[in-house]
């Protein structure tokens, strides 16, 4: 679950690190009410859940509430990164001596949590490792000992600072580090960290992705965390799948995420292009498969739907009658092509058969043909509603 900046600021800002003064704006007035108390200059930032906004347009600069009306107004009617701006930040804008990056993330490699400090920040950590790696600094952490305060000084020395300005520093990132943790975060982190000419630090831009599978332990963020999805979205992921709206024609239902992914590519591979990634999960439920169809069928892009299964703990008869379920209650006659191996394979292919539809047993075969259909729907016109 990714927050938008002013969330992920005002959960710093519960931890005690510095932030610009700020208010968040709906509309165009408010924007000039948030801006008439606050002292100019202003920047004006669309809120939208995508990385790179100033490239895009979505940062911009004013010297009244005049001026931030205006630009509000342009902004409130644009879109950033392919998403509709409908909040936008008003902050003081901040005098920067220098700017730097600090982060927390998850190693996958190391297998547990990792502190990256660069002295170079306002641009993508990634692109400074690159290019002067030099400056970039990882530190891996102990998962029981955690960002300790020796280790919080070390970073700080490493950007260049002692005295009380290294001692501020450590206060930040140990903060950064507790609110990562208590949110069981999979990234935060500040960039820029800015260095004021006055000589404090301060949270220019924040970044905050929480891991889905503990929002059970944050049942504040659960009701925000379904309003951001789509409808699909939004009810596969409340039966336990995991959906993904894609831009093309293949609606594409597997068990396992793995298994998905490579099915997504084969279908590309294949010139095909695919409509969604939708995982049902281990040990789908029959009506977990016919829940996943119905979302699927019922996308009016999708011209053809390709139903992928390798049954371990996934029984084979139990995604057939979950098929055979969506077809009966939907009525919809899309072209669907099916491979169905593991599990209970023979029974599910019976059920199948009873009912007229072929299961194969090939996966590139499978895949190649489910292709196929959707060309010829896409030359033909689709008939099938």
């Amino acid at each position: 679950m990714k927050l938008m900046e002013y969330e992920a600021k005002k959960l710093l800002e519960n931890y005690g690190v510095p932030l610009p003064r700020r208010g968040l704006a709906t509309s165009p007035q408010e924007a000039y009410e948030v801006a008439c108390g606050l002292k100019p200059p202003y920047v004006v930032k669309a809120q939208v859940p995508v990385s790179g906004r100033g490239k895009a347009g979505g940062i911009l600069f004013a010297s009244s509430p005049d001026e931030v009306k205006e630009l509000a107004s342009e902004l409130l009617s644009a879109k950033i990164g392919g998403f509709s701006v409908k909040a936008l930040l008003v902050e003081e804008r901040v005098q920067v001596r220098r700017e730097l990056y600090f982060g927390i993330t998850v190693s996958r490699a190391d297998q547990t949590y990792v502190a990256i400090a660069s002295q170079e920040g306002g641009v993508d950590v990634e692109d400074v490792a690159e290019r002067a790696p030099e400056k970039v600094m990882y530190l891996r952490l102990d998962p029981w000992l955690g960002l300790q305060p020796h280790h919080a000084r070390l970073l700080a020395k490493f950007m260049g600072y002692s005295g009380d300005a290294l001692l501020a520093l450590e206060g930040i990132f140990q903060s950064i580090y507790e609110a990562g943790m208590d949110y069981d975060a999979e990234l935060i982190e500040v960039n820029p960290l800015a260095e004021t000419v006055e000589g404090r630090f301060v949270a220019l831009d924040a970044r905050v992705m929480i891991d889905d599978n503990a929002l059970f332990r944050h049942p504040e963020l659960q009701a925000k965390y379904y309003e951001d999805l789509s409808p699909e979205e939004r009810d596969a992921a409340r039966h336990g799948m995991a959906y993904v709206d894609l831009d093309g024609d293949i609606g594409v239902i597997c068990n396992g995420a793995g298994l998905t992914m490579a099915t997504l590519d084969l279908i590309s591979l294949f010139g095909g292009r695919p409509a969604n990634f939708l995982d049902v999960g281990g040990g789908a439920s029959s009506e977990n498969v016919a829940r996943a169809l119905k979302i699927v069928l019922l996308r009016p892009k999708v011209r053809a739907a390709l139903i992928n299964i390798l049954g371990g703990i996934t029984r084979c008869d139990e995604v057939a009658k979950g098929i055979l379920d969506a077809l009966r209650s939907t009525g919809i006659r899309k072209p669907l092509v099916i491979r169905l191996v593991g599990t209970n394979e023979e029974e599910g292919r019976r059920l199948l058969a009873g009912a007229g539809i072929h299961a194969m047993k090939d996966m590139e075969e499978a895949v190649k043909r489910v292709v196929e259909i959707a060309e010829e729907v896409r030359r033909h016109g689709d008939h099938s509603q």
